[in-house]
This record gives C-alpha cells, sequence and structure tokens, in this order.
C-alpha cells in the first residue's frame, strides 16, 4: 500500500466531512517524520497526523485563537497503519473512523463547547482545570495514564470530580511527610497556577485542593502560598463543610470497540 495515497484518501474524506461545518483545509509544513492534513474554523481546528516512524495515524482537536490553533490538542481517535501489512481496506476503516469522530453528536457538544481563545485582557488566566491536573504529574507520575483515562471517557474534562478523586487523596498523604523543601515546591505550583489559571481553576485550588488538606498541616501549607492565594484561600475557608453546587455528569465516551460494535450491528 502507497501512505501517501492512504493517507490522502484518509484526509479527502475528513474534509469532506468537515466542510459542511464550516471547516477549511489549510496548508502546512509538516515536520520531519510526519505528514499532516489540517483543518480550522472560527472557534476549533482538527488535524490527522500520521508518524511515520511509529506507523501510526492520529486524529486531533484544539481551539482556534487569533493567531491560529492553540496547539493544546486533545487525541480523538489513534489507529496503527502500517504500509507493509495493511491496505486500503483498514484505510478506509481508519477514515470511517475519523469522520464519525468529528460528525457524531459528541462532536458536535464538543465543538459547541469549544470556544475561540483571545489574547488575555483581565486579571483572569487561560489555564484550565486539564492544565493543572497535568502539573502534578511531576509529583506524581502515575496521575498521566489516570488523565489519558479521564480525557478518553469524559469530554469535557471533569476538573473539579477529577481532582477530588485522583489528585487531592495524593496531596493528602504527601503533605503528611513533605519537607520544607517539597512544601515550597507544592505552594509555588498552586501559587503559579491560580495567578494562571482560570475561574473554574482558581476554584478547584482553593475550594477542592487546599479546604480538603489536613488541618494541622494549614499553616505549614500557608506559609509557601503567594499573598494573593493566601487571601483567596482564607475566603475559601468560609465554604469548608458547606455543599457546593455539584459538577454536571458528563456523558461517557464510548471507546474505539463499542463504536466499531456498533456499526456491525
Amino acid at each position: 500500500m502507497d501512505i501517501n495515497v492512504a493517507f490522502k484518501s484518509i484526509s479527502d474524506k475528513v474534509e469532506g466531512a468537515l466542510a459542511v461545518q464550516g471547516f477549511k483545509k489549510e496548508k502546512v509544513s509538516p515536520n520531519e517524520g510526519e505528514m499532516v492534513s489540517l483543518f480550522t474554523s472560527e472557534n476549533a481546528a482538527y488535524s490527522v497526523v500520521y508518524f511515520t516512524d511509529k506507523m501510526h495515524i492520529v486524529m486531533r482537536q484544539c481551539a482556534m485563537t487569533d493567531d491560529g490553533p492553540d496547539n493544546d490538542w486533545k487525541t480523538l481517535a489513534t489507529w496503527m497503519l502500517n504500509p507493509e501489512t495493511d491496505s486500503m481496506k483498514e484505510a478506509d476503516s481508519i477514515a470511517n473512523d475519523f469522520v464519525e469522530n468529528c460528525t457524531s453528536t459528541m462532536a458536535a457538544k464538543r465543538l459547541k463547547t469549544t470556544k475561540k481563545k483571545k489574547k488575555k485582557d483581565s486579571d483572569e488566566g487561560s489555564a484550565d482545570p486539564l492544565f493543572l491536573s497535568k502539573r502534578f504529574v511531576t509529583f506524581f507520575p502515575e496521575l498521566k495514564d489516570e488523565i489519558k483515562q479521564e480525557e478518553d471517557c469524559y469530554y469535557p474534562f471533569r476538573g473539579v470530580t477529577f481532582t477530588r478523586a485522583s489528585i487531592v487523596p495524593k496531596l493528602q498523604d504527601f503533605v503528611r511527610t513533605a519537607n520544607k523543601k517539597e512544601m515550597e515546591k507544592l505552594g509555588a505550583l498552586l501559587s503559579t497556577q491560580y495567578t494562571n489559571g482560570d475561574v473554574d481553576t482558581r476554584s478547584i485550588i482553593t475550594i477542592v485542593i487546599l479546604n480538603d488538606m489536613p488541618e494541622d498541616k494549614y499553616e505549614a501549607i500557608n506559609e509557601t502560598l503567594s499573598d494573593e492565594l493566601k487571601t483567596a484561600w482564607k475566603n475559601a475557608l468560609k465554604f469548608k463543610g458547606k455543599k457546593v453546587k455539584p459538577e454536571k455528569p458528563k456523558k461517557k465516551k464510548k471507546t474505539m470497540v463499542e463504536r466499531l460494535q456498533d456499526k456491525q450491528r
């Protein structure tokens, strides 16, 4: 199988599906070892990328900015595609899966929540709860797989739910045994992310993370925080123990196997 022909076939089918949604194909200069097709609209971008060394092809999506894609790509589907052993039949199956990923009801909902990112013009940052969660991987490497599983199963990312279930318990154990240097490292992370974070991220840091730390560690943690975050946490402590409106349940995404099974029924 000629990989150039296969990639063009997949790209053309994705382009046709996206064109009716107002997307247009852009000219791109791919990195060495990659084949890339990029499609953009006012608010969102899709890309199809084939990595020649790994022999796999992915479909990704991100938001747009005034300068183009924000490059915070979220992988929607990944397939192996070996030109030596696969045929156009496999390429067609991949194309069909990619088309479904950009035309399904879930895709429509995803696009509806994807907004064009504008330049920051206020005191509020743009880092979201997913970005915050990824920063904790330096403390807890096992979070990398947990974050990926969350992204694969739910959209949008359930920031509050994920933080409460996967990050808070780890941090509670961490602060109980952390030395001064480790505590300062945590305080610096929280302070930076609070400054750069959007309103959801700031609320997660104060109400979900800090309010759930062991009370006998409050003073030690507070000493490591920025003045801005110290003030915010002091105000957030007023909500400790009170019921806060829960995060709306988000529909779980079907796995690739489940989607293929649905097609066969």
